[in-house]
């Protein structure tokens, strides 16, 4: 489990294909890897990883294809990724609960300038458009944010300076692709409501 809160921004060194994937290692930047073991979780750009190795102030980390598949921003050397630490049951929840499974791939349609801050407007998948709404949570490569505005299948999001400094969320532009986890709670208070039209149902009969 995460926070959408980044912790630093790495950078891919390698990425060696293997039997059902591949096998990343990554330049933490300024995270540390003091308390980190092999087993630990990580999120890298969103996506929720086990560390396999440590050598050499490099973390590895395996990517199977499925993943691979149904994200981006994770197979291509030299690339920078939003890194996070697992949470601690003793820490502040600063943005909002994640679990680094990415529901979709969402394309940015608009990335621009407002004095200090930026307006990303994010085009989403049909299929995560029930989990949407003005305020609420998403996480964009493994960043929380909140969601000012939605029309039709977009999303808007204003940048704040400190999220543009310490993420990867800056080098963004019209045409990127990104990592997008919808809020869980969105998706139990669907399954809830789905069970209880069932419910109602089953008991019509």
């Amino acid at each position: 489990m995460f926070t959408g809160i980044v912790e630093a921004v790495g950078e891919i060194k390698t990425a060696s294909p293997q039997e059902n994937g591949l096998s990343l290692r990554i330049a933490p930047g300024k995270l540390s890897l003091r308390e980190t073991k092999v087993g630990d979780s990580i999120a890298v750009n969103g996506v929720c990883l086990t560390v396999t190795a440590l050598a050499d102030n490099l973390l590895s980390v395996d990517v199977s294809r499925e993943t691979l598949q149904c994200t981006q921003g994770l197979d291509k050397p030299g690339g920078k990724v939003n890194l996070e630490k697992s949470l601690r049951l003793s820490d502040r929840l600063g943005g909002h609960l994640v679990s680094g499974h990415v529901d979709g791939v969402g394309e940015v349609t608009k990335f621009q300038s407002l004095g200090e801050s930026c307006l990303l407007a994010i085009r989403l998948p049909d299929s995560l458009l029930k989990y949407i709404a003005k305020k609420g949570s998403i996480t964009v490569n493994g960043v929380s944010l909140t969601i000012n505005r939605v029309e039709r299948n977009e999303l808007e999001i204003n940048l704040i300076p400190h999220t543009l400094a310490e993420t990867t969320l800056k080098e963004l532009k019209a045409g990127a692709r990104v990592n997008v986890e919808v809020d869980m709670l969105a998706r139990y208070v669907e399954r809830l409501l789905a069970m209880d039209d069932k419910h109602r149902s089953e008991s019509s009969i």
